[in-house]
């Protein structure tokens, strides 16, 4: 079995080297990382290149011509798994937020469904000591009431960015009509997943703000995200199950 870890990477170079060793110290049998990075002007794309020099191929990399955003990313990258042949395509951050020891456990829960979702808001996920009272009401908010409001999702962690996929259910989506971002991204996939009623796990993960580097996640991409879950209903009116114009 083929899987391929797919990490979008925009001035990641505190972290990649160290994220890519973790993941290949796993010893998962087959398991393969795909970085896609967005010409990071720190250099990250050149660690990255580095690293497939010294991988013995088990990890490649794709250089996009500019910052073109997190769900373009994804697509691409999730493309280009499912060239190679990939069976799985794993999706997670660069920053550590996601920790590599949960990727085992997605990948097992994926034999029961379709998409196993790293979830901070099922019984035993948690998110990190440090967020203020008021980021943790808006993100469960923003879940649990915002997007269940005009989506009606069932998933609780609805803006989830750690994902195990099996290569059927990427196949089933159009790829190339998404074109939300940031957590517009995770909103429309996961919308999507449930259109075409996949089997959806939750698995239960710790999710920690990154320590090195700068957070991408700022007002304009929240914004951003709350905009694109209007936007998805229009999209998909009429129970379609890919985008219209």
């Amino acid at each position: 079995m083929k899987i391929v870890v797919v990490i979008p990477t925009y001035n990641e170079a505190s972290n990649i080297e160290k994220l890519s060793e973790a993941l290949l110290a796993l010893g998962q049998p087959g398991l393969n990382l795909l970085i896609v990075d967005d010409n990071s002007p720190d250099g990250t794309g050149r660690i990255a290149d580095d690293l497939q020099a010294r991988s013995g191929g088990r990890l490649s990399v794709m250089h996009r011509a500019g910052k073109g955003g997190l769900g373009a990313a994804y697509v691409a990258g999730f493309g280009q798994a499912l060239a190679d042949g990939a069976d799985l395509i794993i999706q997670m951050d660069a920053d550590f937020s996601h920790s590599p020891s949960y990727v085992p456990q997605l990948i097992a829960k994926a034999a029961e469904c379709d998409v196993a979702v790293g979830s901070r808001y099922v019984p035993g996920g948690s998110v990190d000591q440090r967020w203020s009272a008021w980021r943790n009401f808006l993100s469960r908010w923003a879940n649990r009431v915002w997007v269940g409001m005009f989506l009606g999702l069932k998933v609780r962690d609805a803006t989830a960015g750690f994902k195990c996929w099996r290569r059927s259910a990427l196949e089933r989506i159009d790829l190339s009509h998404i074109k939300s971002s940031g957590y517009g991204f995770q909103v429309e996939m996961a919308f999507l997943c449930e259109r075409q009623r996949f089997r959806v796990c939750e698995v239960p993960i710790h999710f920690e703000d990154r320590r090195i580097g700068q957070s991408k996640m700022d007002m304009g991409v929240k914004l951003e995200g709350a905009f694109r879950v209007l936007e998805i209903r229009w999209r998909y009116r009429f129970g379609r199950t890919v985008a219209g114009g």
